[in-house]
């Protein structure tokens, strides 16, 4: 019998950042939603170009209102309109105004605009302002929002709308990133059927290989379907070596407790240059974990549970993604603050996460554990988000205020 080399989630962390990330592409700018820069990107010109109106109304010199009041207007006279998309004919003198619309360029000599409901315009083309503006008012100056040679965005930034967008405000048409993690999804087991066969009694259909899939694929990883092995170590090791050749990471459920059937150590253990960092995990569900290192490639072995093997994926899988993509700066959901409704014993020594269904009572958000074994999936589809109850902790009591990580 081989025992579990345990170690903490923390420890684990550390071992997944020694990880390399996969190498860079170059892509289309409008294909970059949730892709993950490889390098920094500098403005390559300033954002405006050129000033522009914020408001509809006039583009005035701001020093002839000032003063200006309801009673008292600025009298000014109208020369002309700017229209979007055009520069403007001419320049504004003293006691002059254009009329412009919201994002048109400001034409030469003005320095504010005055908005449209606090002026009023005659048709001898006198325009009554009844409110001073300062200089720069509704303007934005060129460059105000991105300076020529900023940068912009780090390398590690995995790409928002907002961000395309900016990107595109600034002539960027081709983008470094990370290419897609290509990940290997291996289910074994003697007892694990595919989705198209009728489980004989003592069987079950493979559940991980389609919810790790799925997984990976929100992810923003590619899964490579691997199948189902049997638990017999040469096809084993084959397979696992099938998986590495194809793809950049293995993560395979199934087969990692200890005992006499423990095939996947003896597989991995056959491998050259097999390097174990964990064999069991101190957290609850999912301590018959492993991560091990093969030609640089990162091996993560979840339990056959799907409920174990998601959690698993949620607190160490998702980690490892971001390794490998380059992911630096992840945006994810902060956790939020509920009330337990009712106590949860736990045994020190290990982390448990449990799982929670959110409710509103009297204003306040409540979490409700969600027990049961770790074979029912059940759980998890009525679950919301997970607490994390401490190893040095026996317990949290009903009422007591916890964090909730959205899950999964």
């Amino acid at each position: 019998m081989r025992f579990f080399r345990v170690r903490s989630r923390e420890e684990v962390l550390r071992e997944i950042q020694s990880f390399q990330a996969v190498p860079e592409e170059e892509i289309p700018l409008e294909n970059g939603l949730h892709r993950v820069l490889s390098r920094p990107i500098i403005a390559p010109e300033d954002f405006p170009l050129f000033p522009r109106a914020t408001m509809d109304g006039f583009a005035v010199r701001a020093r002839d209102t000032f003063g200006a009041s309801d009673s008292q207007p600025a009298l000014l006279q109208v020369i002309g309109e700017i229209r979007m998309g055009e520069a403007p004919s001419g320049s504004i003198g003293p006691g002059q105004a254009m009329r412009i619309p919201t994002g048109g360029m400001l034409p030469e000599g003005a320095d504010a605009v005055i908005m449209v409901e606090h002026a009023e315009e005659f048709e001898d083309m006198t325009l009554e302002a009844y409110r001073s503006v300062a200089p720069g008012e509704n303007v934005v100056a060129p460059g105000e929002d991105v300076r020529r040679g900023e940068e912009i965005l780090p390398g590690g930034w995995s790409l928002r709308p907002q961000d395309l967008g900016l990107l595109a405000a600034l002539g960027v048409r081709e983008i470094e990133v990370h290419r897609r993690p290509r990940v290997a999804v291996l289910s074994t087991g003697d007892e694990v059927v595919g989705l198209d066969q009728s489980p004989a009694p003592g069987q079950v259909r493979d559940i991980n290989s389609l919810t790790i899939s799925a997984w990976l694929e929100r992810e923003g990883a590619i899964p490579v379907k691997m199948g189902i092995v049997r638990d017999v170590p040469d096809l084993l090791r084959e397979r696992i070596q099938w998986a590495l050749e194809e793809a950049d990471c293995l993560i395979m459920s199934g087969g990692s407790s200890v005992g006499t059937r423990d095939h996947i150590m003896d597989a991995l253990c056959s491998l050259p240059g097999v390097e174990l960092l964990a064999h069991g995990i101190s957290v609850r569900p999912g301590k018959p974990t492993l991560l091990a290192r093969a030609d640089r490639k990162a091996i993560l072995g979840l339990p056959g549970h799907p409920v174990s093997a998601l959690v698993i994926l949620h607190l160490l899988g998702r980690p490892l993604l971001d390794r490998l993509s380059g992911k630096i700066y992840a945006h994810r959901p902060r956790p939020f603050r509920a009330r337990l409704t009712r106590n949860l014993a736990s045994a020190q020594g290990r982390e448990d996460f449990v799982r929670v269904a959110l409710e509103e009572r009297d204003g306040e958000l409540w979490a409700k554990p969600i027990l049961g074994a770790s074979g029912l999936i059940g759980t998890l589809v009525r679950a919301e988000g997970i607490v994390r109850i401490d190893q040095g902790c026996e317990g949290l009591y009903q009422g007591e205020w916890v964090e909730v990580e959205m899950f999964p």
